[in-house]
C-alpha cells in the first residue's frame, strides 16, 4: 500500500535528493516523501481512493508532474519519473570526473600550404571535471598538457613545433586550461569559458562542448563522454613564425582548430590499470 516511484535522470541515474509531493483534487497536500540513495520513493501509508497529482522536485532539475489514480487498494505506483536538468540542459551526475588519457584525444588541425591540413595530437595530458551539484553552470574543468608530447607523424616537423618558433617546450613545458564559467547552448551543448596558458601567454578561450552521455565500462567504472572544439590564432599566443613560400602562400596557417574527444571516469582518480 502507499506510494512507490523511481526518480531518474535522462541517462538513467538515480536522483537521490528528489522529493515527491502528492495533492488531491482540491490542491491539498496529502503526502510528502523523499527518495532514498537509489532514487526510489516508498511510502507505506495508504491513500484514500481517488485522483491525485504527483509532483516531483529536486534541486537543479525542472519539476515534473503527473496524475495518479488510487484504487481501493490504497496503492499508487507512479513508475519511473524522468527529471530534466533545469533549463533543459544535461550534464553527468554531480561530483568529480577524471579524464582518461588512454581513451581520449587532444588534437589540432592547421592548414598547410593553403591547400591541405596538417593533423597533430598531444599524447600526454590529464584533467579533472567537477560537476556542481546545485547549479550546473558552476561546474569547472582543469587540464594540463605536456607540450613536448606533440605528434604529427613526422619527426622533423615535430622537432620544429617543439622549437622556439612554436611551442618552445624547453621554456614552456606545460599547456594549461582552467574554466571560468559554463553557459548552456542547447539541451546537451554548452559553452565552456576559460583561460588557456600557451607559450607563456594566457588568453580567454571558449570551448564548444557537446555532452554525449554516460555508461558503464568493462572495468567496473562509469564513464562520461564529451566532444569539444575551439579555434586559436597563433599570433594571440606569440607564435609568429610565418615562412612564406611561392605566390605568397604561408607554409602553415595562422589558425588552429582544436578538437577534443574526452572520456572521463567518475571519481577523482583513475582506476588501477
Amino acid at each position: 500500500m502507499g506510494l512507490t516511484a523511481r526518480i531518474r535522470t535522462r541517462d538513467g541515474w538515480a536522483v537521490s535528493h528528489a522529493v515527491v509531493t502528492v495533492t488531491d483534487m482540491t490542491g491539498a497536500q496529502v503526502l510528502r516523501a523523499e527518495a532514498d540513495a537509489e532514487g526510489v520513493v516508498r511510502d507505506a501509508n495508504p491513500l484514500a481512493p481517488g485522483a491525485y497529482t504527483v509532483i516531483v522536485t529536486a534541486v537543479g532539475y525542472a519539476p515534473a508532474a503527473s496524475s495518479a489514480i488510487v484504487t481501493a487498494s490504497g496503492r499508487a505506483d507512479v513508475g519511473t519519473v524522468t527529471l530534466a536538468r533545469q533549463g533543459g540542459t544535461e550534464l553527468p551526475p554531480p561530483g568529480p570526473w577524471t579524464i582518461d588519457p588512454v581513451h581520449s584525444s587532444v588534437a589540432a588541425v592547421a592548414q598547410h600550404l593553403g591547400i591541405s591540413s596538417v593533423h597533430g595530437r598531444f599524447t600526454e595530458f590529464a584533467g579533472l571535471i567537477e560537476i556542481a551539484p546545485d547549479d550546473v553552470a558552476k561546474s569547472r574543468v582543469e587540464a594540463v598538457i605536456r607540450a613536448a608530447s606533440i605528434d604529427t607523424g613526422n619527426g622533423m616537423r615535430d622537432g620544429h613545433l617543439k622549437s622556439d618558433d612554436f611551442l618552445d617546450v624547453e621554456r614552456f613545458p606545460e599547456i594549461t586550461y582552467r574554466s571560468t564559467g559554463l553557459s548552456p547552448a542547447g539541451s546537451d551543448r554548452w559553452t565552456v569559458h576559460g583561460e588557456l596558458s600557451l607559450h607563456g601567454v594566457v588568453r580567454p578561450v571558449d570551448l564548444d562542448l557537446a555532452y554525449l552521455g554516460t555508461g558503464a565500462d568493462p572495468w567496473g567504472g562509469t564513464r562520461a563522454a564529451f566532444k569539444a572544439t575551439a579555434e586559436l590564432r597563433r599570433e594571440d599566443f606569440a607564435m609568429n613564425y610565418n615562412q612564406v613560400v611561392q605566390a605568397g602562400i604561408a607554409a602553415i596557417g595562422t589558425t588552429l582548430r582544436v578538437e577534443l574527444d574526452i572520456q572521463a571516469v567518475q571519481g577523482d582518480t583513475l582506476p588501477a590499470a
